[in-house]
């Protein structure tokens, strides 16, 4: 049985972002024996109305198919940003008709919001006492708006189980790759990214966006250094290895590199090692020994405790989550076609 998405539609709504869920939901495939498989999720679009039109942003209304009701039958209700959304963003508060809509929703549903749609599910008290994200320019006014939630304005998405949260406009993107990958493994993902012409995973948050008002003028960039160590995961990797690689100093390198990419050096490197221990995880039959040697985790004690940290599971359990012996091909690699991009 498809998975359901709903999305909900508000007057001020952006375009861009209400087409996000149905590109990345509507056209990802199963990876079934062979290669071939059907859709796995079934998305819908509704209204706080019952069918009609929605004003958007631009210079045209939508017309929406369905109204609340769609919700009471959703495994997942997506709310994009829109920018009429009144007493939401202003007191904190859901107006009459947004309440009853969401009221429809059956307990357990998963949440996601993206950009300011956080401001809903904040008001409708998803997000007391939990972490989240909304674009970087509002998360000030969005902290202060809903004290009661853990705001952190620097990453592209928040996954906290059943409710998640992206950061502005294309984190979406991200956010709703995330969880195609956290349903269906990354095989499945990367395809739909390389249909989409998207990167699967980005690195860093939304801090690496925001406008600073003196930027400092940047002539050398850790782009030559960050392709070297992807085509060496496998071995030790120095940070002062990666800093020749640019002929910078250490210390240069290291908020060069901060500056480009939004974190660490160390964090980037241990991000490539366990998204490449996941695909040898799914895609192969190697043991566990031999995979996180070819992740550059060198123990399955360090692999093991590095996917925990990263991911809640350990390889064993990530293995049989998203890869089926039915699916491995002779010399241990799986029969699909579909891999990392």
């Amino acid at each position: 049985m498809q998975h359901r998405v709903v999305v909900l539609a508000l007057d001020g709504l952006l375009p861009f972002e209400l087409g996000i869920p149905q590109r990345i939901f509507g056209r990802s495939i199963g990876t079934e024996s062979g290669g071939k498989g059907g859709r796995l999720y079934d998305v819908v679009t509704c209204s706080i109305r019952p069918p009609g039109p929605v004003r958007t942003d631009a210079d045209f209304s939508i017309l929406v198919e369905h109204g609340p009701e769609a919700l009471a039958t959703a495994d997942t209700v997506v709310i994009p940003a829109s920018y009429e959304l009144g007493p939401v963003f202003e007191e904190g508060r859901l107006t009459e008709e947004l309440a009853a809509a969401l009221a429809l929703v059956r307990p357990g549903t998963r949440m996601v919001s993206i950009c300011t749609g956080s401001y809903v599910l904040a008001a409708a008290g998803y997000l007391d006492g939990r972490p989240a994200t909304t674009h970087w320019s509002s998360a000030d006014h969005f902290q202060r708006t809903f004290p009661q939630v853990r705001v952190d304005p620097d990453v592209l998405f928040i996954d906290d189980g059943e409710v998640l949260t992206s950061a502005g406009v294309a984190a979406g993107i991200d956010l709703c790759l995330h969880l195609v990958r956290r349903d269906h493994g990354t095989a499945v993902a990367n395809e739909i990214a390389r249909r989409t012409v998207v990167p699967p995973h980005r690195d860093g948050g939304q801090a690496q966006y925001i406008h600073r008002p003196v930027p400092e003028p940047q002539f050398a960039t850790t782009t030559g250094a960050r392709a070297w160590a992807l085509a060496r995961l496998d071995r030790p990797i120095l940070l002062r290895d990666m800093a020749e690689q640019e002929a910078m100093s250490v210390r240069t390198f290291t908020r060069r590199f901060r500056e480009e990419v939004g974190i660490s050096p160390g964090q980037w490197l241990t991000q490539q090692r366990v998204e490449r221990a996941r695909h040898l995880l799914e895609s192969t039959d190697l043991s566990i020994d031999q995979v996180a040697r070819d992740a550059g985790f060198g123990t399955a004690t360090s692999l093991r405790q590095h996917l925990q940290a990263a991911l809640g599971v350990p390889p064993t359990a990530y293995r049989r989550t998203f890869r089926s012996s039915a699916d491995i091909a002779p010399g241990g690699t799986r029969a699909s076609t579909r891999g990392r991009v």
